[in-house]
């Protein structure tokens, strides 16, 4: 008898939503049954999201969200949960990047980084999290799900991306700690780490020359796609993954073995 994942029932907000990887896990926790709150700063693009999963049958609502200002966390969980219910699923997904040496950050590269993936990462976990536990879990197994997006790069050194590594290796002590303080309230922590993946941020580098070298340097010669998370991404937000709690997962095609 086969056997899938399903969310029915459940609210699912993700952030970053508008494009990349946060798109693609709104459609896919959509897919599997929940409805998703789409969260992030460019509403127009939510928008045009939301009318392709409500074309396929699901559920999605639209808030505006900007990571890097506590009172629009704090607006943008209390209208979703007035929109579409409680939250029961986080993907915690907001994040920013920059390519230079560490010589050469500058006081505004690091607040632009830490200010949307760690610091923002964390203020929406609490509210989220504060939430959660005024509800309690209402059973004896964990009832919800906070997945941080972090990064192989915050486990391994990378060159030129060093100040976005260590702001993702922030995020997975984060995770940690959150899970270990927030297990008892009935809320299950855990952190994705994906490698290197296609998406339209960075489409455009995989055929240039230093990209192409870059590909060449991976373990099985290719980048992935935001599809090849979709298991890990279902497995953490359903009710299978109940004993799972500070697991932190890399999906980087083994790069991480190099």
């Amino acid at each position: 008898m086969g056997r899938s994942i399903n969310l029915e029932g459940k609210v699912a907000m993700i952030t970053g939503a508008s494009s990349g990887l946060g798109k693609r896990f709104a459609q896919v926790l959509s897919q599997a049954g929940a409805k998703v709150v789409l969260a992030s700063r460019r509403v127009e693009r939510l928008k045009e999201l939301r009318a392709e999963i409500e074309a396929g049958g699901g559920a999605a609502h639209v808030v505006s969200l900007d990571v890097t200002d506590y009172q629009s966390i704090r607006s943008a969980v209390a209208h979703a949960e007035t929109e579409a219910g409680t939250i029961d699923i986080l993907v915690n997904n907001s994040g920013v990047s920059t390519t230079q040496k560490l010589a050469d950050v500058t006081p505004a590269d690091f607040e632009y980084v830490f200010d949307t993936n760690t610091r923002g990462a964390f203020f929406v976990a609490q509210e989220v999290a504060k939430r959660m536990i005024m509800r309690g879990s209402g059973g004896s197994k964990p009832a919800y799900r906070i997945i941080n997006i972090a990064s192989v790069a915050g486990l391994s050194v990378l060159p030129q991306i060093g100040l976005y590594g260590i702001s993702k290796a922030a995020v997975v002590h984060m995770t940690k700690a959150m899970a270990l303080e927030w297990g008892r309230h009935g809320i299950n922590v855990n952190a994705i780490c994906p490698g290197y993946i296609d998406t339209e941020i960075n489409h455009h580098h995989w055929s240039t020359e230093q990209g192409q070298k870059l590909i060449a340097m991976l373990p099985r010669h290719r980048v992935g796609t935001p599809a090849d998370l979709d298991g890990l991404l279902l497995l953490l937000a359903a009710d299978e993954s109940a004993f799972m709690n500070g697991s932190i997962i890399t999906a980087d095609d083994g790069f991480a073995l190099t």
